[in-house]
C-alpha cells in the first residue's frame, strides 16, 4: 500500500501541494489529473522519491516494490534491449550479474560456491528463469519485434526506446507501477495492448495521462489536484468530468433552481452506479458509489477554452480529388499511387500504423512539400484550407507577443479584437505580452487553434492537435469539431477524438487505402477491415 501523510510542497511562498493525505491501495488503477502546471508529475516524482517534500511523509508498505516509468531516452544507449526491460527489476538484475560474475571466475571457491546458491534460490524466487521469457512478451506485445531484442538501445528509434523504457517499468510485476504519460507517440494498437495489459493488473496503478479513453478504459478511481489538495473520486474519468461540472453548475446557480439541480446531480450518481456492474472491482465499486452523496463531488477549477471554428463561406460539392499522388523522399517511397475523393461534410481520420505517410499527405495537400507528379490532386474552387501541422517550430521562432503574432493571422487588425480570440485560449492580462518563442508546448497548440478560427477556412486539417494539449483542451477541441459543419481530414492517436469525430476512416498501407464510412469503434470489429488489413500488411 502506498499513502501520503501531511505532505506539502513549497517554492517559496507559493504551496503546490498543502498537507496531502491520501492512500493508495491494491487492485485500483488511479488517474492522476489536474490543469497544466497542477504538479501531477512532481507528485510522482514525490512518490518515487526522486523529489523530497518540504514536509510530510510517503508511506510504503516494506517490502513493496516501485516500479516507474522512466523518460530518458539516452540513460541506456549501450545495453542491450532485453536486458533494459529486464533491468526494471534491479533486484533481479543485480542478482543476475553477480551470478554471471561469480561463474566466470577461473577459480571458483566453495565460498563462492555458497554465494552462488544463495543467489540461486533467490534468483528462482523471483521468477528469474522466466524472466527473458516476460521482457520479449512485453517488447512483442508493444510492438518492438524479436530482432530489436538484442540491439543495443542507441540502434532504436526515439519511439522504439520509449515503448522499451515502457516495458521496463511494466516488468516483474511490480507492487506499485508510477506511468507518467505512458501512452505518449505509441501507435493504436500498442496503447490497446497497454489497455489491457493495466486492466488485468492486480496491484496499485498510479498514471497521468491526457487519453480520456485511456483513463475511461484502465482507471478505477481518479485523484484531482485542484486548489493544491488532491481528492478521490470512485469511477473513471468520464464519470468525474461530469459530476463535477454538474456540481459546478450547481454551485453557480446556488439561488435559482436548487432543488432541480440537486435532484439531476443524484439521478447522476444513481446512474454511474447501475453501470458499475461492467467496470473492474465491480462489487465494492459500486458499494462505493452507492455511498456517494452531493457533499462528495465537488466543482472544479478548471477552464476549458471556446474553440468554434465558423467557416466564412460554405464550401461546394466539389472539396478534393486525388489521383495516383506518390511522394518519394530520399529514394524511398513514402506514398505510392494514392488515389481518393474527399466528400462535402467527410470528417476523415486517417489512421494506421505509418505515421510519416500520414505527414507527407498533407504537407503534399498543404503546398509544404512536391509529390513526384503535378496535378496528382485538386481542391475544389469553393474551398478554402486551414492546417494544423504536427511539428509548429517554425511559426514561434520570432520574439512578437501574443497580440502581435495572432495579429498576423487576422483580417481584423484591431487589437481588442485580436485579444478577444486570445481570450478565448484562455490568454488574458500579462499573458498576452509573452514572447511566442517563450510558449509552451500546450500553449503553443491554443494560439495555431486561435489562429486557424480566424482563417474563416471551410476545409480543416489537423496532423495530431491533442499532442501537448492538457484535458480541459482535448476536451474542448473535441467538441468543437463534433459540432462543427466543416469538412475535416485529421491524424490522432486519441481513441475517444477519433471514435467522436470521424464518421469515415482511412487507412494508408503498403498496398493501398482501406477507406470505409464508418465510426472508428466499427472499424476496429470490422472482419472485412481485418482480412483487407491482413492482405497488405503480409510480406
Amino acid at each position: 500500500m502506498l499513502s501520503t501523510q501531511g505532505l506539502s510542497l513549497r517554492f517559496g511562498k507559493r504551496a503546490l501541494f498543502e498537507d496531502v493525505n491520501i492512500k493508495f491501495t491494491p487492485g485500483n488503477c488511479y488517474g492522476l489529473i489536474g490543469a497544466n502546471g497542477a504538479g501531477k508529475s512532481t507528485f510522482l516524482k514525490i512518490l518515487a522519491g526522486e523529489i523530497e517534500p518540504s514536509s510530510g511523509s510517503v508511506i510504503i508498505t516494506p517490502g513493496e516494490r516501485i516500479a516507474v516509468l522512466k523518460q530518458d531516452h539516452f540513460e541506456f544507449d549501450e545495453y542491450e534491449t532485453l536486458k533494459v526491460v529486464i533491468m526494471g527489476h534491479a533486484r533481479l538484475y543485480s542478482i543476475m550479474e553477480e551470478k554471471d560474475t561469480l561463474y566466470a571466475k577461473p577459480d571458483f571457491s566453495e565460498e563462492d560456491g555458497i554465494r552462488a546458491s544463495e543467489l540461486e534460490c533467490e534468483f528462482a524466487e523471483l521468477n528469474g528463469w522466466d524472466a527473458e521469457t516476460e521482457a520479449a512478451r512485453l517488447l512483442n506485445g508493444l510492438g518492438i519485434n524479436e530482432e530489436l531484442h538484442y540491439k543495443t538501445m542507441k540502434e532504436l528509434s526515439g519511439v522504439e526506446k520509449l515503448k522499451v523504457l515502457l516495458a521496463r517499468a511494466l516488468f516483474g510485476n511490480p507492487d506499485i507501477l508510477l506511468l507518467d504519460e505512458p501512452t505518449n507517440h505509441l501507435d493504436l494498437e500498442a496503447i490497446s495492448w497497454l489497455e489491457n495489459f493495466l486492466y488485468e493488473f492486480k496491484n496499485t496503478i498510479i498514471v497521468v495521462s491526457h487519453d480520456r479513453y485511456f483513463l475511461n478504459k484502465v482507471c478505477t478511481h481518479i485523484a484531482d489536484i485542484d486548489f493544491g489538495n488532491i481528492q478521490l473520486y470512485v469511477g473513471n474519468y468520464d464519470f468525474w468530468l461530469e459530476s463535477s461540472q454538474l456540481a459546478l453548475q450547481l454551485a453557480k446557480d446556488a439561488n435559482k433552481k436548487k432543488e432541480e439541480k440537486i435532484k439531476d446531480l443524484q439521478q447522476f450518481i444513481e446512474r454511474f452506479s447501475s453501470n458499475a456492474s461492467k467496470a473492474k472491482q465491480a462489487t465494492s465499486r459500486k458499494r462505493q458509489l452507492e455511498k456517494l452523496t452531493l457533499e462528495d463531488i465537488k466543482p472544479s477549477s478548471r477552464k476549458y477554452p471556446y474553440i468554434d471554428f465558423k467557416p466564412d463561406r460554405e464550401a461546394g460539392d466539389q472539396i478534393l480529388n486525388i489521383e495516383s499522388l506518390s511522394v518519394t523522399i530520399d529514394g524511398e517511397k513514402i506514398l505510392k499511387d494514392v488515389s481518393l475523393t474527399v466528400n462535402k461534410g467527410d470528417k476523415i481520420a486517417f489512421v494506421g500504423p505509418n505515421g510519416p505517410a500520414k505527414t507527407t499527405l498533407f504537407q503534399v495537400l498543404m503546398g509544404e512539400i512536391t509529390a513526384d507528379s503535378d496535378n496528382c490532386f485538386k481542391w475544389g474552387i469553393s474551398t478554402t484550407q486551414a492546417y494544423f501541422p504536427k511539428d509548429n517550430t517554425g511559426y514561434f521562432n520570432t520574439d512578437l507577443n501574443l497580440v502581435d503574432w495572432l495579429r498576423q493571422f487576422s483580417r481584423d487588425q484591431e487589437e481588442t479584437f485580436v485579444r478577444g480570440f486570445l481570450g478565448r485560449m484562455l490568454f488574458s492580462g500579462e499573458e498576452t505580452q509573452k514572447s511566442a518563442r517563450l510558449l509552451s508546448g500546450g500553449e503553443k497548440v491554443r494560439c495555431m487553434l486561435a489562429r486557424m478560427m480566424l482563417s474563416g477556412a471551410n476545409v480543416l486539417l489537423f496532423d495530431e492537435p491533442t499532442n501537448h494539449l492538457d484535458l480541459e483542451s482535448i476536451t474542448a477541441l473535441n467538441n468543437g469539431l463534433i459540432k462543427s459543419d466543416n469538412t475535416i481530414l485529421f491524424v490522432s492517436q486519441d481513441h475517444q477524438f477519433v471514435q467522436t469525430i470521424a464518421n469515415r476512416i482511412i487507412e494508408i498501407t503498403p498496398k493501398g487505402l482501406i477507406d470505409r464510412e464508418m465510426s472508428y469503434d466499427e472499424y476496429l470489429e470490422n472482419e472485412d477491415v481485418k482480412k483487407q488489413q491482413l492482405t497488405f500488411y503480409e510480406n
